[in-house]
């Protein structure tokens, strides 16, 4: 879902300097691929390997990581296409084909897969933190389940990827392009999917999102103090509440200004069509900074639970100790 097309591309490569851009890309997509499956490895690593760390929420961060890691994995071949055009395909032949559908197949299902489990993140801090008295709504046991399904649901909405993306030839050039109306007739569009999409996997969760945690952040300041005796067992409790709720809103703030944006620019791209010749550089510096911005979500998001969490703190020098 977050792929562009090689027209513009093809538009935007006289807005910007060659060495500058290449140079540039280069840089920030070698960190972004560098510290991505560095840091998300490390994530899952700890989780597994923390006795402590095995509730829901760590879970779902793990399984957030996995998907990051998915996404890394699959940026480094299209690095070179990258620097050279947006769309230019290097990879010819039936492997090339494959891998042009592929990547903006795992780049949707991973970016799909993250907003899902900030959605299942966030009912777990709710119904903990409104709910206190009551059993967890999302149990460890339970946990297997709702990552398999957050990845069936996330191909099966990003699986028309696979049909649409086609490797053509064009001015003796090889470009990854979306093929939608030859794949799925005329009555209806690319633009269309895509902002169906944008509304079902971005804006309605980004909006559940507000209103959960604006209901968790009412309850927290307008919680009763504890008699004497339990005064400082509560406080204990409300303390570690506060700590993963300030690691979970981090998350999801994070998620929001690195996709947001760039899913608004997509959506504009899309629905211009044929007067996308026309649009200032500005437009497209906008467009590529969003990019980089949404792709560089997942080296982000493992840097964040580092610092809000000690337990990945301890968890990562107790892996570099063992090293």
């Amino acid at each position: 879902m977050n792929s562009t097309t090689g027209n513009g591309s093809i538009e935007s490569s006289s807005c910007f300097s060659a060495t500058a851009y290449k140079i540039g890309l280069t840089i920030a997509l070698s960190l972004i691929i560098a510290v991505s499956l560095i840091a998300n490895s490390f994530i899952v690593l700890i989780v597994y390997k923390t006795p402590a760390l095995r509730k829901p929420i760590n879970y779902f961060i793990a399984n957030m990581a996995m998907s990051d890691l998915l996404c890394s994995i699959f940026l480094p071949p299209t690095l070179l296409s990258l620097i050279h055009r947006k769309d230019l395909w290097l990879i010819a032949g039936q492997f090339g084909q494959a891998w042009c559908k592929l990547v903006p197949f795992f780049d949707g299902v991973s970016s799909n897969v993250s907003i899902q489990n900030l959605v299942l993140i966030t009912v777990d801090r709710f119904v903990a933190v409104v709910f206190p008295l009551r059993s967890p709504l999302i149990r460890s046991k339970l946990c297997p389940f709702f990552i398999l399904g957050t990845w069936i649901v996330a191909a099966a909405v990003v699986s028309p990827h696979l049909f649409s993306f086609q490797l053509v030839e064009y001015s003796g050039e090889m470009l990854c392009v979306t093929r939608w109306t030859k794949a799925f007739g005329e009555s209806s569009s690319f633009a269309d999917y895509l902002l169906a999409g944008s509304i079902l996997f971005r804006y309605i969760p980004v909006m559940l999102l507000i209103i959960l945690y604006s209901i968790i952040i009412i309850k927290l300041k307008t919680q009763k103090h504890p008699g004497e005796q339990s005064a400082n067992t509560q406080q204990q409790r409300n303390k570690r509440k506060r700590n993963v709720l300030q690691l979970s809103i981090a998350i999801v703030l994070v998620f929001v200004f690195c996709w947001l944006p760039f899913t608004t620019s997509l959506l504009i791209m899309r629905y211009r069509g044929s007067s996308i010749h026309s649009v200032s550089c500005g437009f497209w510096l906008y467009y590529y900074v969003t990019y980089y911005m949404a792709v560089g979500y997942s080296a982000i998001n493992p840097i964040i639970c580092f610092l809000f969490s000690s337990n990945y703190r301890e968890g990562l020098e107790r892996l570099m100790n063992c090293s």
